[in-house]
């Protein structure tokens, strides 16, 4: 058997095994009664979900095996990448740090992080301890207002009337966080636009900064995506309408975001209340067509903000997004 055989099988092994022990392994896991109080609203109820995204040109996995035969076999008919987002990490949350240091063991192409990765100051050591596995493998990200801020108790009614709270004045110590990022390789793809290749898959990423905050500055990439690219991402922790129309706008295929936390507090069978952003409710979690020409990924995360630790018919999940050839 190849290497690339092996390697396809043991994905399969590992997907299989999130699906069933991992799926479940956040209310396995739940023992004692703070424990099952976090299970019972779901902010321990980890799930992985799977999509699919028809966007690389026909012929573009030929081409791949012809020039690149061992990471491209016949059998091989996707571009994985993980989609990570919203942890709003706690120093002591050692079983969501686990579980998603687990996630490596699918071996994806990409790892791509959206951001509102700290929950508290002290939580970035949490925080490389469940992305350490990932950081091996490549990735790229951009940052989110829980990223630069600690969170604060604020009104939970303005929240499901739509209206945004004001970030605290409490820095976060995230310039530690992403040097730790980029040292092992990972992308900021922060008003930048980048280019790189994996398994000779061409790829070329844009993000801005977070539009929740108004920080983004689209204009400050200077232009749509490399056109020889064969994969163009967006990235944005909010998806606010005016980032997505303007990644649309310039060429790239699929924007990713997270922030929105699927709603967090849903009514049955996860219908948000609320997306807290300017996207309609349909599209606050999972795939979607945002026009003809791009598709949007939002994650609904993995965390919450610790003055708000309920998931109300809302697992936290991350999700494997298998990127695919288009009809022709």
């Amino acid at each position: 058997m190849t290497t690339s055989a092996l390697r396809d099988t043991a994905r399969a092994a590992a997907r299989a095994t999130l699906r069933t022990t991992l799926t479940a392994g956040g209310v396995l896991a739940v023992t004692g009664g703070a424990t099952a109080l976090g299970g019972l609203f779901g902010t321990r109820d980890f799930i992985l979900h799977e999509v699919t995204v028809p966007v690389l040109a026909p012929g573009t996995l030929d081409r791949l095996r012809r020039f690149h035969a061992d990471a491209w076999p016949t059998d091989r008919q996707d571009f994985t990448i993980l989609h990570v987002s919203d942890l709003h990490m706690l120093a002591g949350q050692q079983l969501k740090q686990r579980w998603v240091a687990s996630l490596a063991n699918l071996e994806p192409d990409l790892v791509v992080n959206t951001g509102d990765n700290l929950g508290e100051k002290e939580a970035v050591p949490g925080v490389l301890r469940a992305l350490g596995p990932l950081l091996r493998l490549p990735g790229a990200f951009v940052f989110g207002s829980n990223d630069y801020y600690a969170p604060h108790p604020v009104n939970p009614v303005n929240y499901l009337l739509g209206k945004k709270n004001p970030p605290s004045d409490v820095d976060l110590p995230w310039q530690g966080m992403r040097a730790a990022f980029i040292e092992h390789g990972w992308e900021d793809a922060t008003h930048r636009r980048v280019d790189f290749a994996v398994d000779g898959l061409r790829l070329a990423v844009g993000g801005v900064d977070d539009p929740h905050l108004n920080r983004d500055d689209y204009d400050a990439l200077g232009g749509g995506p490399n056109p020889e690219a064969d994969l163009a991402l967006g990235l944005a922790h909010a998806p606010e309408p005016r980032v997505l129309d303007e990644f649309a706008a310039d060429g790239y295929q699929l924007a990713m975001s997270g922030h929105t936390h699927g709603g967090q507090l849903c009514l049955p069978g996860g219908r948000a209340i609320v997306t807290n952003c300017g996207i309609d409710r349909s599209r606050v979690a999972g795939l979607s067509r945002w026009s003809e020409r791009m598709w949007l990924h939002v994650s609904n995360g993995l965390g919450t903000s610790k003055y708000v630790p309920f998931r109300v018919f809302c697992r936290p999940s991350a999700t494997l997004v298998h990127v695919v050839e288009r009809d022709g």
